[in-house]
């Protein structure tokens, strides 16, 4: 089962889904004048106005607290144990294709978070929306948000949080020797106490320990790299070289190890037109959809750049990923063994605990707005929430190798879903970037209204920008 289902996802991902990703992400890039060039700085400053924001409603999701659950969902495990496997299987050019996709990647994270806020619907005291609520008022298409709906579910609420559950396990009884079941029943005790708390409780959970988690780790890199500073021409000379060179077989023709694991597990990490991330951007309260758009694509690059090359660093500098057969987190523990000794594994490991806790907490998310989309009842969130404390105490007790292959299968068909949606949104999207534009250079603080656009697809079904809503907003 475990060969069919990879050579299936391998198919998959080298025929179909690295080329549409790749090429429409240079379409959006290019279609919107390189934004996440243009507008970093602008990037940098909106997250600094949603640090400060204080909004009256305490129960509304700040921009700074959207963003937070995004980013909790982002960094995970997949920036240690994927991006150590992606260079053990593909190389220093895997790197390489890692930082191109997150580059070109961030301009369908602003689409897609754009188009979020643009069409997102108030559901009691918050916001919800995602793929699956502009494919339905922005295309007229339910029909395509439910099948998204169920795959985000299954592949983030249940299959990514096992996986996330299993790392963890491995982690911590290969370094302290904490047998799976004990550590699977406190992880489940954790899960449920946070989940059961709403989306505040994520959101709140969110903000505390993502900069924390991310910080420690970032320092752990930095120590390594000033340790073995020596090394460091050489380990950018072949992330180059050997990037360069996979660069050219893909025109030939050849999809290379480097390509399609620096592409995969690129996206496992950063999830740049996925459809995952806009489900948090939704929950925002901001004056503008672009906003949000700005500040996620600025997610992007923030996890591939910093986190992901955290662990690059750490695996390149030491070079123990040519020297053994390690893959994963092991892989990760050994370099750091080998580059600035033992204590840093352990580190590692806690590393993992933390990196793999909130990643549950932000998938959690993303499956609970899309249950909510699908059909809006307690009773199905409270189905819900039990089958996530199941499947993350499954993922402890058991093997996760069919359900990473199984995890890309769904993920490679999240991203061909979405994909399609916000290439034919992408005017809506764009037009909304160049409201935000008009309004910054007359000296305001852009506020968005659904009258601002003609022709606005679903304009009939906004919720968020009527004229009530308008009247409402606090500047964010």
């Amino acid at each position: 089962m475990t060969e069919i289902v990879t050579l299936i996802n391998d198919y998959l991902w080298a025929k179909l889904i690295v080329i549409i990703l790749v090429a429409i992400g240079l379409f959006l890039t290019i279609n919107f004048g390189f934004l996440q060039i243009r507008f970093f700085p602008e990037m940098i400053r909106l997250l600094g106005d949603g640090r400060k924001n204080k909004d009256k409603d305490k129960k509304s999701v700040s921009s700074l607290q959207a963003f937070m659950i995004g980013m909790a969902a982002r960094i995970g495990t997949g920036n240690i144990a994927g991006v150590a496997t992606a260079v053990a299987l593909g190389g220093p050019g895997a790197v390489f294709w890692m930082w191109i996709i997150a580059l070109i990647g961030s301009a369908s994270a602003f689409v897609e978070s754009t188009l979020a806020q643009v069409y997102k619907v108030k559901d009691g005291d918050a916001w919800r929306g995602g793929p699956a609520y502009y494919m339905e008022k922005g295309l007229g298409n339910r029909k395509l948000g439910i099948a998204f709906s169920i795959l985000i579910t299954l592949s983030f609420g249940l299959i990514f949080n096992a996986v996330q559950a299993n790392t963890i396990a491995a982690s911590v009884e290969n370094e302290f020797g904490i047998n799976n079941t004990l550590t699977g029943v406190i992880l489940t005790i954790i899960t449920a106490l946070i989940i059961f708390g709403g989306v505040h409780s994520v959101a709140k959970f969110s903000t505390i320990l993502v900069p924390i988690k991310a910080g420690a780790y970032i320092l752990l890199s930095v120590w390594m790299m000033i340790a073995n500073y020596e090394v460091l021409p050489n380990v950018f000379s072949a992330i180059f070289s050997e990037g360069l060179f996979s660069f050219k077989q893909l025109f030939s023709g050849v999809m290379g190890a480097a390509v399609l694991h620096g592409i995969r597990r690129g996206l496992f990490s950063n999830e740049a037109g996925m459809g995952s991330a806009p489900n948090a951007a939704a929950a925002a309260d901001v004056t503008h959809p672009a906003k949000q758009g700005f500040i996620q694509a600025l997610g992007v690059i923030l996890d591939t750049f910093i986190i992901c090359s955290s662990t690059v660093m750490i695996v390149l500098v030491s070079g123990e990923y040519q020297t053994s057969d390690l893959t994963g987190i092991p892989l990760t523990q050994e370099s750091l063994r080998t580059g600035i000794g033992g204590f840093a594994a352990t580190f590692v490991s806690i590393s993992v605990f933390l990196f793999a806790l909130s990643t549950i907490m932000g998938n959690y998310y993303y499956g609970e707005s899309n249950i909510s989309f699908m059909k809006h009842s307690k009773k199905t969130v409270l189905l819900y929430r039990v089958a996530v404390i199941l499947m993350v105490l499954f993922g402890a007790l058991y093997s996760a190798e069919l359900v990473w292959s199984l995890a890309d299968i769904f993920m490679g068909l999240m991203v061909l879903i979405n994909l399609y949606a916000i290439t034919r949104l992408s005017k809506v999207a764009k037009a909304v970037m160049k409201d935000y534009i008009s309004q910054k250079k007359q000296g305001r603080d852009p506020v968005f209204h659904a009258d601002s656009i003609s022709h606005l697809p679903g304009r009939e079904k906004l919720e968020a920008w009527t004229e009530e809503q308008k009247s409402n907003k606090q500047v964010v």
